[in-house]
C-alpha cells in the first residue's frame, strides 16, 4: 500500500508538509500543494480516514451498501446493521448504488480510502466483479448473493417464501397464476421464481411462460407488467397473481385499480414483502413477509464477529425464514371469500 512518506519523496518534500496539503490546504503554497496532489495521484495514494477517525477520537467504522434506499425494504435493512453496529461502538458509512455497478464501484473506491474494519453490501448483478477492489475486507453480502467465493452471506428462504405465496393461490382454485419477477441476474428473483415453479410442479400444474414478466423492481415496472398480463385474452389471463417484491407490488394495485379491476373479486393479489402500506390499504394485502430488520442486525453482527473471532469459526450462508400473512387480497377464482381469518403462518 503506497505510504504518504511515498508521496512526499516523490513530491520531494516532508511526509508533514503532505499531511497538511491534505488535511489543511490553506497552510501550504499553491505550487507545493498541486506538486503533492500530482505525486498523490500517480501513486494512487488513498489517505487513511479511519486512522484520522482514532486520532479524533471517533468510533470505528463499517461500509453499507445497498441498491435502493427509496424502498422501505433496505431503509428497514439499513436500520437494523446500524442499531447492531451501534451496540458495538461502531459507525456505518452508507451507500446507495440504485442497482447501478457504476455507483456501486465508485462506493467502494470511496470505502477504500476510508478503511473500514468491514463491509456490508447489497450486491449489485456486477457486484463479483466489483469487489475486487477489496479483497482484502471482511465481506458480508446481505439479502442477495453475488456468488462471489468466500464471502458469507445472510438472506431468507426466498424459495421456501415463494412456495408458500404460490401454494395459497393453488389451495384456494386457481390454476392460472400469473408471477411478476424481478432482474434474473439478481439471485433473489432467480429464488422466488424457482419457489413459483416448484409449487406449480408440485400441483401438476404445467408452467406458463406467458404469465411470467420481469421486471427492474420498481414500481413502474409492476404498473406495466400487470397491464400486460390482464391484457391477455380472457381465457390466457390469470386469476392470481404473485408479485417478486414490495414496490412492484405497489405499481401492480395502481395498476389494477386504473383498469378497474377489483381485488380479490376479479384477480387474487399476494406481494413478497409486508410494509404498512399493505396491512393499511382496502383490500388489506396478502404477502411474503421477511424479517428485514432481523436481516440486517444479523448480518451486522456476523460480520463483526468474524473480526473478533476469525473467519473461520462462522457459518458461510446463515438463511432466515420468512412468514405468510393472510389478509384479504386473496379468495377463491370468481371472488367468492374464502371466508380465513387473519393469520400468519410460518
Amino acid at each position: 500500500m503506497v505510504s504518504l512518506d511515498d508521496v512526499a519523496k516523490l513530491a520531494q518534500v516532508s511526509p508533514a508538509t503532505v499531511s497538511r496539503a491534505l488535511s489543511r490546504p490553506e497552510m501550504v503554497a499553491e505550487a507545493t500543494r498541486k506538486r503533492i496532489l500530482q505525486a498523490a495521484q500517480e501513486l494512487g495514494y488513498q489517505p487513511n480516514q479511519l486512522a484520522r477517525s482514532l486520532r479524533q477520537r471517533s468510533s470505528q467504522t463499517l461500509g453499507l451498501i445497498i441498491t435502493d434506499i427509496l424502498n422501505p425494504f433496505h431503509a428497514t435493512l439499513a436500520k437494523g446493521v446500524q442499531d447492531a453496529a451501534e451496540k458495538h461502538n461502531y459507525t456505518v458509512f452508507l451507500f446507495n448504488t440504485d442497482e447501478d455497478p457504476e455507483k456501486e464501484r465508485r462506493a467502494l473506491n470511496v470505502l477504500r480510502g476510508h478503511q473500514p474494519r468491514g463491509l456490508l453490501i447489497v450486491p449489485s448483478p456486477q457486484a463479483k466483479e466489483n469487489l475486487k477492489l477489496v479483497t482484502k475486507l471482511p465481506i458480508v453480502e446481505l439479502d442477495r448473493t453475488s456468488g462471489t467465493p468466500g464471502i458469507r452471506t445472510v438472506m431468507v428462504d426466498n424459495v421456501g417464501g415463494a412456495r408458500k405465496a404460490v401454494q395459497h393461490l393453488i389451495d384456494l382454485g386457481h390454476r392460472r397464476i400469473g408471477m411478476i419477477v424481478g432482474r434474473l441476474d439478481i439471485s433473489t428473483a432467480v429464488e422466488r421464481l424457482q419457489g413459483y415453479r416448484e409449487a406449480l410442479q408440485a400441483a401438476g400444474i404445467p408452467y406458463d411462460e406467458t404469465l411470467v414478466l420481469l421486471g427492474n423492481h420498481r414500481e413502474a415496472d409492476g404498473r406495466e407488467a400487470a397491464k400486460a398480463l390482464l391484457s391477455l385474452p380472457s381465457d390466457k389471463r390469470p386469476t392470481a397473481l404473485f408479485v417478486g417484491n414490495n414496490e412492484m407490488t405497489v405499481g401492480a394495485v395502481l395498476a389494477l385499480r386504473e383498469m378497474g379491476i377489483r381485488i380479490p373479486q376479479e384477480l387474487s393479489v399476494v406481494g413478497f414483502d409486508d410494509s404498512r402500506w399493505a396491512a393499511t390499504i382496502e383490500p388489506a394485502l396478502t404477502v411474503v413477509a421477511q424479517p428485514t430488520y432481523e436481516l440486517g442486525f444479523l448480518a451486522c453482527e456476523t460480520l463483526l464477529s468474524s473480526l473478533s473471532r476469525g473467519q473461520d469459526t462462522l457459518p458461510t450462508s446463515i438463511r432466515l425464514d420468512t412468514s405468510f400473512i393472510l389478509r384479504e387480497s386473496t379468495a377463491p377464482p370468481g371472488g367468492r371469500k374464502n371466508g380465513l381469518k387473519k393469520r400468519r403462518r410460518n
